[in-house]
């Protein structure tokens, strides 16, 4: 099938549209904290395989990976 995917303004949720065959399935994720990194114009539009797909879906960004330094806070 073909996914479709969609964010809006607050980039904090995504929706996707997969084509069956016969019809669409909607699909809608909400991220708790944080946002995605999406692209806003035609140009930075993408096809994503389906590894960078899940990396989506876990709140990455999969075109522009990046590794950052994390200093863990002490439990209070």
């Amino acid at each position: 099938g073909t996914l479709f995917l969609f964010c809006g303004r607050r980039s904090d949720r995504i929706k996707g549209l997969l084509w069956m065959g016969d019809g669409f399935l909607q699909l809608y994720k909400r991220l708790e904290a944080g946002s995605l990194s999406w692209p806003r114009t035609s140009e930075e539009a993408a096809d994503l395989t389906e590894e960078q797909f899940r990396y989506l879906m876990i709140g990455l960004n999969p075109l522009n990976p990046k590794v950052r330094e994390v200093t863990p806070q002490k439990p209070t």
